[in-house]
């Protein structure tokens, strides 16, 4: 039997809305306070795609007077990653070790202080006992610091060198200083990049406000970029200037004030054209404005629903008003722990629309409810606030419940979703207190009492409606059709329930056999990590060879056309310099012992030619490279424009071409992709992929990679030969890369390492429509088959990150029910509720299984927080219905005939809040805008859900009630029976 005192007890310490209505004018202004604080926070948030999270790196550059790559590997890295790999939060650590010379690369967890790791960096390493000569710099990068703007400088009257003089005496100065600005770098010209600093950024203590090109030409080893480079702009040559923001620093305002700059600077320089080249900013707008309008759309459509049911513009207005004062407390919360509205928080606004409205439509449902039965709106707020107040508390702490666990995860994971979590919990809970105060107050001064029918029961006309239909036209048509509709769904949903509780084996069957079908279609559904965004520009990348090692008797040329090569102009003092034949004499006598030296079996272009004018000849035939490249690109009519960049990642023989397609077009960027790759040439010793842009810049972004581990060398590169050329052959992955091809036999130009351990990496792009998890899992299949003894797979990049989402999630999800239950056992006393509720929540399986099924939506990590949203909503439903028919059976109703009271009673807010909350996210599932790939997962997979485990659960939970208490019952009856026959034992003894 329930426990009647403590609920009584519970139910008036939970019933604050006596309080708020007994100080009705307090609690008005109370929330007239909370809305104008709302509205300052709100105007204080700023716009981003994703949340601020800090990626420290440290980049270890080391050297040591030694001939090969082997010896280097021994008596420098080895000793450097050994003393570096137990560093306190090292996530990962990668190495590339050169004949003289060690790159090792510490992946610091998100969040890790970057100045204090690159201290106690350096602390270690001058604790390292290192070989003779040797040195090493340490090298703290923030990935945030990345690229926020570029723009392209051109000039129909004036050269490339006039140009640069004006971009450094006029343009970059301005740029620089701008609050938020790092550097900006000019680009292009084939020669260094010249940086401005921000007189204000951290860099200025190392270096001065203006690093001049000579002081990086005097310093081979500086951190700062020195490889020539060249620009070109939808085919014609340029400069360019690339603004780099600060790692804390919001790209839209950056890029705001970048465009305000330029605008101005462009009025004082009619000769020349600074033309916008790559931003983020256009998408990060045009994806948050969608996300937003999702937003609004759901909240009109929720009080639609709202108001076909209720039936009462007054009732309506009461609890629309509860969806804009819960997000304006929400973003109090946002702005005290510095949210920005980016996709992650925003779209857990947009799905808190159904649990924020449902708070009060719970609320305001009820008291129309008594109203309907004839009391008088203060009587009938009292009434109804007492009698629900502590399921709507107990369902929405269960939410809490539910989403804290999301925001304290833990690793890179965890600080992408913290903010989702704690939006999700501030709102909920922000709602609660607007329906369990605000509310009842306006209840009480704007609803009416009811007049006609006082009779009590769900089949009278004006019972349920308040009244009959007043008006014409579409608005009270649709009325009228609703209430039709539920007048004879009413007694029909009655038998069923009747029927149910006699045949509740069947109905068990059925969940259960719900719960296996859900289950089973999980292999069949994509697997994927986050959905690739179209963004409408993509990236493809190439690498030109390399010259072959001169010979002896090569040097003469090799030297004369290193020195006849110019720079902007061929007729400047420097190239006249240069030409002169004595100068020429003595510089190749300099010039041949620094090319014989062991620094040529080097990787990269740095070692290979130490001489910058030597760089430049590979970038001449580099650039001749992308000009080929080029022109099959904007043969392309889908194509608005292309920037490329010649000299990359410190090579001359690397290339970028950033493609920015057209908004008109007919095809998706991965069609467009697809249909590129096929026709981009074919240039003998030249390597091109196509890739997605990634908005946290990496070198290697290929979103498939694993990496072989092993001792061997030789044997490693044979394995990933084998594995690139098995990969290539399978559908959907392109662009296939594997590294350690070089090193053969005594040949070793770069040894690689994989945190301490020998390793060779295998990547691949995805090809339209495949997702990462299949490739992934295809991938490793095939790796199975060629790996050989000594050699073992380990997935990298987003592979792995995509198979640890699954692990995390899992804890996740287990401590989120865990949590969610121990919170349930307070309001109702006893396990049999709780029970009920566990039970009840792999319903929504099913549905949301078959839902992205359909839609061919990605079973990720953005659906799987959408099945974390379900079960925060799905328990309100068991909730409503276990409540209500536990105060039936207190006043006296048995436990069938309370059930199916309460199944009429609660059918109609269970209904009302799952339409509002289907047709909220229905804008979102249905995929416009930008941004949309990431909506949609999460939405489908909620709809579905909420589709099958309302239907299920509103017969489901009632059996599940019953059984479980019988069971108790039973198992209680057991145990007496048992202690009874004891004592009649003992009493005959």
């Amino acid at each position: 039997m329930v426990k009647l005192t403590s609920l009584k007890v519970l139910r008036k310490r939970f019933n604050i809305s006596r309080l708020a209505i007994k100080y009705s004018r307090v609690t008005i202004g109370f929330w007239i306070a909370m809305v104008v604080a709302g509205l300052l926070a709100f105007s204080s948030l700023k716009y981003a795609l994703f949340p601020d999270i800090t990626f420290p790196v440290v980049v270890v550059n080391a050297q040591v007077p030694l001939e090969t790559a082997v010896e280097t590997e021994q008596k420098l890295t080895q000793p450097i990653e050994e003393r570096l790999l137990p560093l306190a939060g090292l996530d990962q650590m990668v190495s590339s070790t050169y004949p003289g010379r060690t790159v090792v690369t510490l992946y610091f967890d998100v969040g890790t202080d970057l100045n204090s790791s690159s201290m106690e960096v350096e602390k270690t390493l001058w604790q390292i006992a290192i070989p003779e000569g040797a040195t090493f710099e340490v090298i703290p990068f923030n990935l945030n610091e990345s690229s926020a703007v570029s723009y392209t400088i051109k000039s129909d009257t004036k050269d490339l060198k006039q140009l640069a003089d004006i971009a450094k005496t006029s343009i970059l100065p301005e740029i620089a200083q701008l609050p938020g600005v790092l550097k900006v770098n000019l680009l292009g010209g084939g020669e260094t990049t010249f940086t401005a600093l921000n007189s204000g950024s951290d860099l200025t203590k190392q270096a001065p406000e203006i690093i001049k090109e000579e002081q990086q030409r005097d310093n081979p080893e500086s951190p700062i970029p020195i490889t020539p480079t060249r620009i070109r702009f939808n085919g014609q040559e340029a400069l360019a200037f690339q603004v780099i923001k600060g790692g804390d620093a919001n790209t839209l305002d950056v890029v705001s004030r970048v465009e305000e700059t330029v605008q101005r600077l462009q009025a004082s320089l009619p000769e020349v054209q600074l033309v916008l080249a790559v931003t983020q900013a256009n998408y990060i707008r045009e994806a948050t404005q969608s996300t937003i309008d999702g937003l609004l759309l759901a909240i009109v459509l929720a009080v639609l629903v709202i108001f076909t049911f209720l039936r009462n513009w007054r009732a309506t207005l009461i609890t629309a008003l509860a969806i804009p004062i819960s997000l304006l407390g929400t973003a109090i919360v946002m702005a005290i722990y510095e949210f920005n509205l980016e996709t992650i928080t925003l779209l857990a606004l947009a799905l808190v629309i159904g649990i924020i409205i449902d708070d009060a439509i719970v609320e305001v449902e009820n008291i129309s409810r008594h109203l309907e039965a004839g009391e008088s709106p203060r009587q009938a707020a009292l009434s109804a606030t007492n009698e629900i107040g502590l399921t709507v508390s107990a369902s929405t702490l269960t939410i809490v419940a539910v989403f804290l666990p999301v925001g304290l995860m833990g690793g890179n994971l965890g600080q992408f979703f913290k903010p989702f979590g704690l939006t999700v919990s501030a709102a909920v809970l922000t709602s609660l207190l607007v329906a369990r105060t605000l509310c009842p107050v306006l209840a009480v001064y704007w609803l009416k009492p009811r007049q006609g029918s006082r009779e009590q029961g769900i089949g009278n006309r004006e019972q349920v409606t308040g009244r009959r239909e007043q008006g014409t036209g579409n608005r009270a048509r649709l009325s009228r059709v609703v209430f039709d509709f539920w007048l004879r769904f009413n007694p029909n949903y009655r038998d069923l329930l009747r029927w149910s509780l006699g045949h509740r084996k069947f109905v068990v069957g059925l969940a259960v056999l719900s719960f296996v079908a859900g289950i089973s279609l999980i292999p069949l559904i994509p697997q994927g990590f986050i959905p690739t965004l179209d963004r409408g520009e993509f990236m493809i990348t190439y690498t030109a060879p390399l010259p072959q090692m001169p010979s002896a008797s090569q040097f003469g040329d090799l030297i004369d056309k290193i020195l006849n090569l110019g720079g902007f102009d061929s007729n400047s003092e420097e190239s006249k310099s240069l030409t002169n034949s004595d100068t020429n004499s003595d510089t190749k006598k300099q010039l041949k012992p620094q090319l014989s030296q062991p620094q040529l079996s080097k990787s990269g272009f740095n070692g290979l030619f130490p001489i910058k004018k030597g760089m430049k000849l590979v970038l001449k035939q580099s650039e001749q490279v992308a000009k080929q490249l080029e022109e099959a690109v904007l043969a392309f009519p889908e194509v608005e424009s292309v920037y490329t960049v010649v000299g990359v990642q410190g090579d001359p023989n690397k290339g970028n071409l950033q493609v920015k397609l057209k908004r008109n077009r007919q095809y998706t960027t991965a069609q467009v992709q697809e249909k590129m790759r096929a026709a981009l040439p074919k240039i003998s010793g030249v390597t091109n992929s196509v890739e997605d842009i990634q908005f946290i810049e990496l070198p290697t972004q290929k979103p498939v990679q694993v990496a072989l581990l092993g001792d061997d060398l030789e044997v490693l590169g044979n394995t990933a030969a084998d594995l690139k050329t098995r990969i290539e052959r399978l559908p959907g992955l392109v662009d296939v890369e594997a590294t350690g091809q070089n090193n053969r036999g005594n040949r070793i130009t770069e040894i690689e390492h994989v945190n301490g351990q020998r390793g060779v990496y295998v990547r691949a792009s995805l090809n339209q429509g495949q997702r990462l998890g299949d490739a992934t899992e295809e991938v490793v299949k095939v790796a199975k088959m060629v790996l050989p003894d000594g050699v073992r797979l380990e997935l990298w990049g987003d592979s792995a990150l995509s198979s640890h989402v699954l692990g995390s999630f899992a804890g996740t999800l287990t401590l989120s029910v865990t949590c969610m239950l121990l919170v349930l056992i307070l309001p109702f006393g006893r396990l049999l509720e709780p029970m009920v509720v566990g039970l009840s929540l792999p319903l929504s399986i099913v549905g949301a299984m078959l839902a992205l099924l359909i839609t061919q939506s990605d079973f990720g990590m953005i659906s799987l927080i959408g099945l974390i949203f379900l079960l925060g909503l799905l328990d309100k439903n068991a909730l409503l219905l276990m409540d209500y028919v536990n105060q039936l059976r207190r006043a006296g109703l048995s436990r069938t005939e309370a059930i199916l009271e309460t199944g009429v009673v609660r059918l109609r807010p269970i209904i009302m809040t799952t339409a509002s909350t289907i047709l909220g996210m229905l804008p979102l599932a249905l995929g416009f805008g930008a941004g949309a790939e990431l909506r949609q997962p999460m939405a489908v997979a909620i709809i579905g859900g909420l589709l099958t485990s309302t239907l299920l659960s509103l017969i489901v939970v009632p059996v599940l009630y019953t059984l479980l208490e019988d069971c108790w019952l039973g198992l209680l009856s057991g145990i007496a029976l048992r202690a009874s026959q004891k004592s009649e034992v003992r009493s005959q003894k």
